[in-house]
């Protein structure tokens, strides 16, 4: 019989088994070297996990002058249509950046002055109407 017939062919040998002289193979070698290879070990970072917050608050106003926030928070709205005075809102434009509030303040700016021309307005139909008042009295 040949080698061939007999399945002694070293060929056919499954790689992790020993070899004939008792020795490991080189899959079993790489193996043990990297478990007695000395494991590092991890440092814990020193750095600070940031920890963000989803806020987002909107701040709408009118031409008239009046103003409402809305806040939501990681998509739930927490506040919704709150009244809020012009004054505040320049308030906290003007603490959060100058190109925040230099927007805000043109914005508040030109509503001021149709308040003031409506005051105006308003002003001078009071006059007629006191005038109209005194005529009917006299």
């Amino acid at each position: 019989m040949t080698e061939e017939q007999t399945g002694t062919d070293e060929s056919t040998t499954p790689q992790s088994a020993a070899s004939p002289d008792g020795q490991q193979t080189a899959a079993e070698g790489t193996e043990q070297a990297e478990e007695s290879a000395p494991k590092k070990k991890r440092t814990k970072s020193t750095a600070k996990k940031t920890r963000t917050v989803e806020l987002t608050l909107t701040v709408t106003g009118t031409a008239d002058g009046e103003w409402q926030a809305d806040l939501m928070h990681s998509g739930k709205r927490v506040v919704q249509g709150l009244q809020v005075p012009a004054s505040a809102v320049s308030k906290a434009a003007a603490e959060l950046h100058t190109d925040i509030s230099e927007t805000i303040e043109e914005v508040l700016s030109t509503a001021r002055q149709q308040q003031e021309a409506k005051l105006a307005e308003l002003e001078a139909e009071v006059e007629r109407v006191r005038k109209a008042l005194a005529e009917l009295e006299s």
